[in-house]
C-alpha cells in the first residue's frame, strides 16, 4: 500500500465518523418530537378505552339492578346495592342511582332505574376530553308475576 491509499482510507473513515455524529443529533431531535406524540396518543386512547369500559359497566349495572328489582319481594335498596356492586368492580364510585317507584309492592307493574355518573371521577389519567361530561342512562323493566 502506498501513502496515497492510506491517506484516502483515513479520510473516508473520518468522514463516516463525522456523518455518524451529525446523524446522532438528528436522531435525538426526531426521537424527542415523536415520543411526545406517541405518549399523547397512548394516553388519549387509554382515556377513550376507559370511558367505553365505564359506559358498558353502567349499562350492565342498570340491567343487573333492574333484574334485582323485578323479582317479588324486592326493594329499591336491593336495586341500588346491586348497581353499586357492579360499578365498584371496576373502581367507579360517586354514581347517583335513582329507583322508581320509591316503594315496590306486588302490584307495581315496572321498575325504572336511572344512573348518573360524572366521567371525570372514573378515569385513570387526568381527564382531558371528558371534563364536565357525565353519563345518564335509564332502564325500565316489567316486573315478574304482575298482570
Amino acid at each position: 500500500m502506498n501513502s496515497g491509499t492510506i491517506l484516502r482510507q483515513t479520510w473516508a473513515r473520518s468522514m463516516r465518523a463525522t456523518k455518524r455524529s451529525k446523524r446522532r443529533g438528528a436522531a435525538m431531535a426526531e426521537m424527542a418530537i415523536t415520543s411526545g406524540l406517541v405518549f399523547f396518543f397512548f394516553f388519549v386512547s387509554l382515556e377513550f378505552c376507559r370511558v367505553s369500559m365505564i359506559r358498558h359497566s353502567v349499562e350492565n349495572a342498570l340491567y343487573e339492578g333492574a333484574r334485582q328489582g323485578i323479582v317479588p319481594g324486592a326493594t329499591p335498596a336491593n336495586v341500588r346495592d346491586m348497581a353499586r356492586a357492579v360499578l365498584s368492580r371496576i373502581g367507579v364510585s360517586g354514581a347517583t342511582i335513582d329507583v322508581t317507584p320509591a316503594v315496590i309492592v306486588n302490584s307495581t307493574p315496572e321498575v325504572r332505574i336511572r344512573i348518573q355518573l360524572p366521567l371525570d371521577r372514573g378515569l385513570f389519567a387526568p381527564a382531558m376530553f371528558f371534563v364536565g361530561k357525565s353519563l345518564d342512562r335509564t332502564l325500565v323493566m316489567q316486573r315478574e308475576g304482575v298482570r
